[in-house]
């Protein structure tokens, strides 16, 4: 590979065709179907998945199939075949849905509307992950411009992540002789550590949501009259939670949620600590001026990758404060999210907690947990060798430093999936979510430098990927 050759043609595929297209695919509000359940009838989604259908179709890639495909009240799923100069398999996967618009967008941002401001293209699902589609399909015509052979490539992108992907099982099946063994799976919906180099993700959570309703009333009642003989719902929560989680630390106490973490991580926590030093926690937008947490950079990695934890992200039954008025609240509900350690069972997770918090119910309250969804977590097998050295040998040529590992604190449900059904597949999992980048949350940025790079990292990739099967067909 020629690699000015591959950069060259890869920034020019971005600057004039995937940068403006993405800017047109983020002024489309299709949310996943958990935030949007009338998604069908809205149709933004239709409108994005026929959208990334016709950029795909112009690219030239002689035999290239591009087909979306569909099962009824199911989110579409686009499925491009590219046929290799071998018959191994490389399965490249990204999304489309997104997550809905959130609160506290810069007055100059809209989650809507692309904006282009010191590299960055700010606007809703633009890195989370409306590039995965382009940046696969300039991969591999990097490959072509070169005349350099790759493996059969199936690109699959989904319209139902950001919800858990419970449309995507359906279609895996449908598809499963069409997609065939890979044994190399892509995957550009991932996080980096910092701009700087190409990051390959080992590990991702799971997740665990739930509501913990509480009930002392059918109706509320003026606070003068029941308190003191009513108990608080809010208090009676209150209770609840600290059964689940040490309010002092954040701990998560039930050990049911917690795995023992493999030593080959702690190293690559170790290694990634050193590299990212204070970023690892200066990357967020604090409330506070300079922030100095107690751990080690080390232990934040690893609270963020290998332990449990829990966040309330929604509560019902607590008016606005402009309807706050003097009343004893006859409910409240929470929603709980825990993040799992990569190979705790989410199942047993989900049926510890709902035990942990409807056992011993308080005095004249009913109190009920209801596991909304448990999905399963992600640790990568053993690198190869050959992958290894590939992505030492891109970080190289296209940053100018070495690659690096490390575990993320979200979910990909499809991983778990794929690791099912592939365990002999190598994986790299990376993207663009980097420092501030800020997906799910305003601001949300896309960087485009590192877009080009990375992209120009996976053309590497494929192509030691078919020199590498190629020997081993050799050797055998």
């Amino acid at each position: 590979m020629d690699t000015k050759k591959t950069a060259d043609f890869v920034n020019e595929m971005w600057d004039s065709s995937i940068v403006p297209e993405l800017s047109d695919y983020i002024k489309v509000p299709n949310k996943s179907p958990h935030f949007d359940p009338d998604w069908e009838d809205h149709g933004h989604m239709e409108k994005a998945v026929q959208m990334l259908e016709a950029w795909c179709r112009t690219q030239p890639i002689e035999g290239m199939t591009v087909e979306v495909v569909r099962i009824e009240g199911r989110t579409p799923v686009l499925f491009i075949d590219i046929p290799g100069d071998s018959d191994d398999v490389v399965l490249l996967y990204g999304h489309y849905d997104k997550q809905p618009e959130f609160t506290g967008w810069d007055d100059d941002l809209h989650p809507w509307e692309p904006v282009i401001r010191d590299g960055k293209l700010y606007g809703r699902g633009g890195a989370d992950d409306g590039y995965a589609t382009f940046g696969s399909l300039t991969a591999i015509r990097a490959l072509k411009e070169q005349g350099i052979p790759h493996a059969h490539c199936v690109v699959l992108i989904e319209g139902c992540e950001e919800s858990g992907s419970f449309d995507l099982p359906f279609y895996i099946d449908l598809l499963e002789d069409r997609i065939g063994a890979p044994d190399l799976v892509v995957c550009l919906d991932a996080e980096c550590g910092n701009y700087d180099q190409l990051w390959c993700t080992t590990s991702l959570r799971g997740n665990l949501t739930g509501t913990l309703r509480v009930d002392v009333m059918t109706e509320g009642v003026h606070s003068g009259s029941a308190s003191g003989v009513v108990p608080s719902s809010f208090r009676v929560l209150r209770r609840l939670l600290s059964r689940l989680e040490d309010e002092d630390t954040g701990k998560v106490l039930p050990e049911a949620l917690h795995v023992e973490i493999p030593e080959q991580r702690i190293g690559q926590a170790h290694a990634a600590a050193d590299t990212l030093g204070a970023s690892v926690y200066e990357k967020y937008p604090w409330a506070v001026s300079d922030p100095q947490p107690s751990e080690s950079h080390y232990e934040l990695l690893l609270n963020n990758t290998w332990r449990p934890t829990l966040s309330v992200t929604g509560a019902e039954g607590l008016p606005t404060l402009v309807n706050a008025g003097n009343v004893q609240l006859p409910y409240n509900t929470l929603k709980l999210s825990f993040r799992l350690p990569p190979t705790c069972d989410a199942n047993d997770a989900a049926a510890a907690v709902q035990a942990i918090l409807e056992a011993d119910t308080p005095p004249l309250c009913k109190v009920s947990f209801n596991a909304e969804s448990a999905m399963a977590g992600w640790n990568a097998p053993p690198v190869a060798d050959w992958l290894d050295a590939s992505m030492q040998r891109a970080s190289e040529a296209f940053f100018g430093k070495p690659s690096m590992y490390m575990g993320t604190g979200g979910t990909i449900p499809f991983m778990g999936m794929l690791g099912e059904r592939f365990p002999e597949a190598q994986f790299l999992i990376t993207g663009l979510l980097g420092p501030k980048s800020n997906a799910h949350g305003p601001n949300e940025f896309l960087h485009i430098e590192t877009g080009k790079r990375l992209t120009s990292c996976v053309a590497q990739v494929l192509m030691d990927h078919y020199l590498h099967r190629k020997e081993m067909a050799a050797a055998a």
